[in-house]
């Protein structure tokens, strides 16, 4: 059971994907993952959680580069997944949406990096 109860913190975006392998990795990644459910695997947290940063990572880098109705789309686009995390979290681990006051698209964003951070600390530990 995957419990992510680090709402008191606030985890930049920079600090959130420190040390993270590059977005063209987490692409290629998600890609096979996608693939692979076509063989019939149910997609896992990790897979929700490495979409979602990834197309949050994808958005941080349009809207520092371009005028915000240019990167309009890969915002929507990165919401769409942080919500799809966050609701595969509240079925799956009994995370509650009142008590971690996920509310805008903006708490959805964060809860991915928070999430993203915990677990490539995890990762890091077991190596």
């Amino acid at each position: 059971m995957h419990t992510t109860h680090t709402h008191h913190h606030h985890v930049t975006a920079t600090t959130a994907y420190e040390d993270a392998p590059s977005i063209v990795t987490e692409i290629a990644w998600v890609t096979r993952a996608t693939t692979d459910r076509f063989l019939g695997q149910k997609p896992d947290r990790e897979f929700w959680l490495r979409k979602a940063a990834v197309l949050d990572r994808i958005a941080i880098e349009e809207s520092a580069l371009y005028a915000p109705e240019v990167a309009a789309a890969a915002v929507s686009t990165s919401v769409l997944a942080a919500r799809r995390l966050v609701e595969a979290d509240v079925t799956y681990s009994g995370l509650s949406l009142k008590g971690s006051e996920l509310v805008t698209d903006d708490d959805h964003r964060d809860y991915v990096r928070r999430a993203y951070r915990q677990w490539l600390l995890a990762l890091t530990d077991q190596h």
